[in-house]
């Protein structure tokens, strides 16, 4: 894969089961949930945040997808519309996954070698919004616009060979409810 490796942070959810807070602004252990996010893309040569600007200590693009709240895919396919480099490799990242680290990517990154891409799963084996996918491929199956409101990731990701990483300790956990966020 291309060595310029690139990432989309998504953060433009809803947040339903915590009251509509803006997940990205929400603390765990002092720092806001994008800061977290950050510091396990620091691999990444470029990093753009689909959600409302936030202040963050490393420089990003923020942007939304249009219509907003369009889920994972329309946030995916704007994020990459708005990188200003050429991606070889495509990282992906839902803000609410605080224990992600820079480690998992580059597990990430290794497992994906002979693959399309790689993704990390949950302690039930359930793929997670946190993996590494080659730019390429993913261009080579983008819906046109129309189809990318309300799409599935899976059914956007279904014909890439995607290799599943299994989660050290609790990285593969997600902050879903309050009440996850303080069983962290």
């Amino acid at each position: 894969m291309d060595m310029v490796f690139c990432a989309i942070v998504l953060a433009g959810g809803r947040a339903a089961r915590m009251d509509g807070a803006d997940k990205a602004s929400v603390e765990h252990q002092g720092r806001t949930l994008l800061e977290h996010a950050l510091e396990a893309l620091t691999d990444a040569d470029e990093v753009v945040v689909v959600g409302d600007p936030v202040p963050t200590t490393r420089p990003v693009t923020f942007t939304r997808e249009s219509p907003r709240y369009g889920g994972p895919v329309a946030a995916l396919l704007t994020g990459r519309d708005s990188l200003l480099r050429v991606p070889g490799t495509l990282g992906v990242l839902a803000v609410d996954m605080p224990l992600v680290t820079p480690w998992t990517f580059r597990r990430l990154h290794q497992a994906a070698l002979g693959h399309d891409g790689a993704f990390l799963t949950d302690a039930d084996g359930r793929r997670q919004l946190a993996g590494v996918v080659d730019a390429a491929r993913l261009d080579a199956v983008r819906p046109d616009l129309e189809g990318q409101h309300g799409m599935a990731l899976r059914a956007l990701l279904a014909e890439l060979d995607l290799a599943l990483v299994p989660p050290v300790g609790d990285e593969g956990r997600d902050v879903d409810t309050w009440t996850d966020l303080r069983d962290l």
